[in-house]
């Protein structure tokens, strides 16, 4: 579902994926976070995704009542907190997304698929 915003000037309609893709970019600019993963339910393989696919590591759920539901897979780096990585990531999220979009975030989600060692 898009999310509407209605002023003056018209109505403005923004896409879940243009949501998923913006969460994505803040996300891994967040500290201790590698990359968004991609879990297999085939096999359950885990799969670091990098660059465009960025968005098949989010969820983004609008509801009628323009608010933003997103669920991260992520993997984040080894020897750091976790705890205060998805804090860190939830509070960034949620003041870029709802800056960039206008729309109230409900609820953020993380769900940490892996931990990776980085050089």
């Amino acid at each position: 579902m898009n999310g509407t915003l209605n002023n003056k000037l018209g109505k403005v309609s923004i896409s879940s994926d243009v949501v998923a893709q913006y969460a994505g970019s803040t996300a891994v600019e967040c500290f201790g976070i590698v990359g968004m993963a991609a879990v297999s339910m085939k096999d359950g393989l885990v799969k670091l995704l990098k660059g465009d696919s960025l968005t098949r590591g989010i969820k983004v759920e609008i509801d009628s009542d323009n608010r933003i539901e997103v669920d991260f897979h992520v993997i984040v780096s080894y020897g750091v907190s976790i705890s205060t990585v998805a804090d860190n990531l939830i509070e960034n999220v949620k003041y870029k997304v709802s800056e960039f979009t206008g729309l109230e975030i409900k609820k953020i989600n993380i769900y940490v698929e892996g931990v990776r060692v980085i050089d």
